[in-house]
């Protein structure tokens, strides 16, 4: 790499990557300090994202390498988030994560179909709500895992390992979830309120982030349709061969 690639909004977007494994690490651990940390490195790192690029705006230090792997460098980490609490939280659904990583993909071809054409991808205002709901939702999942204990939290992945088995949805799990916890009948004499709202709150904050996502991928497509008119990809892809 030049000087100029190693500046410092690059660096930053270099660590964001660079502290991602750490983030997963540590949310697999269940000591509760392990998760604060978890949680201190995602607030960092979100810090970052914002951080690195008004440097390089306000530096003038934009560069290619910086523009490539700024939102790269943001879909490892989100991506990395999710399937970590895929993995975690029952209450999280595949279809959910599937969804997201989708839209990401989706984005990443449109992109690259642009520069293809020789001509950028025509961004929108769903873009920057997406990123806010993504990170809201992320914080919030971190806060309730440092908050519940991990006897808890493997109280609640019962719940709903045990009301699918039955053939339960898990949006009918977490509404009764939500059902008592509004009405205080605590289903488990050992929760405490924090433990009952852990009990739905994964569930809807990932469901309605989900719908964000992928509305903001459909808005992208209809923005940028054209890149992917039958004709535009013949020509692109046949014609100039």
């Amino acid at each position: 790499m030049n000087q100029r690639i190693l500046n410092l909004p690059n660096i930053l977007t270099i660590l964001r990557v660079v502290l991602v494994p750490f983030f997963i690490y540590f949310l697999f651990i269940d000591e509760f300090q392990f998760k604060v940390y978890a949680m201190l490195i995602f607030l960092f790192a979100s810090i970052t994202d914002f951080v690195d690029g008004y440097l390089a705006r306000k530096w003038k230090q934009e560069t290619e390498f910086g523009k490539f792997l700024d939102p790269l460098a943001d879909k490892i980490l989100v991506t990395s988030a999710f399937l970590t609490f895929l993995l975690l939280d029952e209450q999280i659904e595949i279809w959910m994560v599937l969804a997201i990583i989708f839209r990401d993909m989706l984005i990443t071809s449109l992109r690259w179909l642009a520069i293809r054409h020789g001509s950028n991808l025509r961004t929108t205002m769903m873009g920057k709500l997406k990123t806010a709901f993504q990170m809201t939702a992320i914080f919030l999942l971190l806060i309730l895992f440092v908050s519940v204990s991990t006897k808890e939290r493997n109280t609640i992945n019962k719940i709903y390992e045990t009301g699918r088995a039955l053939g339960t949805s898990g949006f009918e799990i977490a509404f009764h979830n939500y059902k008592n916890f509004s009405s205080k009948e605590y289903e488990f004499q050992n929760f405490n309120w924090i433990d009952h709202a852990a009990s739905f709150i994964p569930y809807y904050v990932m469901l309605i982030t989900t719908i964000v996502t992928v509305f903001s991928g459909l808005r992208y497509l209809i923005t940028n349709f054209n890149l992917v008119k039958p004709t535009n990809l013949y020509n692109l892809f046949w014609r100039k061969k």
